[in-house]
């Protein structure tokens, strides 16, 4: 009996089967790879310095071994204890939406995908309470064509420059909840959110602040209206820079908590040659 072969690959994670015979396929016949291209970090690191939420606990690092063992090896290990909703991290839909997906529960699907992104950089460096509007997300598809259905949105404001200096990225370095009324920072307006979410069917929504929603929102409109529709967010996100305005892919994986409302985020895009924007 002739040995049965499993060929997967992460193209086939997205949704398009990959060719595969019982002997290796040649590589000029070898199907091009969703890895093909230039990889970024769209992740901060985690650290002291990192930027939360002003009522949410920081990040810490206790370290527990660093150094050489009696045996004449070296060992380290540490333990680490974040809120769910602090640096890069992704906000699952139950965050502001009761019996909507939970981390662990979001298809891999939604989080891997082809990436559009949304510069309001010039509008947000001279107006920190900036809402990026319809009008915003149309003028984009006037440039670029149509927001195909489907997509991963990203929201870049270019604030990511700002990190890890609160007082410039948030508006205020204060902690505690006196500080969240002094909150000022760009983010997505709810009719932009509508929109994302009913007429282009996104994927996923993503920004470089510290939320979907601006810094002066109280009722956090955005968050409810892409959440209550399972549109998952992911914030503090950086380096949208580097990304073209269309043509990248992003793989968004977060910790996988179980009955988390948000976890700590690696995002990383996929930017092949001919996508990668000119310097």
């Amino acid at each position: 009996m002739r040995p049965l072969f499993l060929c997967v690959s992460l193209l086939g994670l997205l949704g398009t089967a990959a060719a595969c015979s019982p002997s290796p396929a040649p590589p000029s016949t070898r199907p091009t790879g969703v890895l093909d291209g230039t990889l970024v970090d769209l992740s901060h690191d985690y650290s002291a310095e990192s930027i939360f939420w002003p009522t949410a606990d920081a990040f810490r690092l206790d370290v527990l071994a660093a150094g050489m063992t009696a045996q004449g090896y070296y060992y380290a290990a540490n333990n680490f204890a974040t809120s769910e909703h602090g640096g890069t991290h992704l906000d699952a839909p139950m965050h502001f939406a009761e019996g909507r997906w939970t981390v662990e529960q979001i298809p891999l699907d939604r989080l891997v995908g082809d990436a559009v992104v949304v510069d309001v950089s010039a509008a947000s460096a001279t107006q920190p309470d900036y809402q990026v509007s319809v009008a915003d997300l149309t003028a984009w598809e006037q440039a670029h064509g149509p927001l195909a259905e489907g997509a991963i949105v990203l929201i870049r404001t270019d604030y990511s420059r700002r990190w890890p200096d609160a007082e410039k990225y948030l508006g205020t370095s204060e902690r505690g909840e006196s500080a969240v009324p002094k909150l000022h920072f760009p983010g997505l307006h709810p009719d932009a959110a509508r929109w994302l979410a009913e007429t282009r069917k996104a994927k996923a929504v993503g920004i470089d602040t510290a939320s979907i929603d601006y810094g002066q929102s109280s009722l956090y409109e955005s968050h409810r209206v892409l959440y209550e529709r399972n549109v998952p967010g992911f914030e503090n996100l950086t380096n949208l820079d580097r990304l073209p305005s269309r043509g990248a892919q992003v793989i968004a994986l977060p910790m996988k908590i179980k009955g988390g409302s948000g976890a700590p985020l690696r995002a990383i895009a996929v930017v092949a040659a001919e996508a990668a924007p000119r310097p």
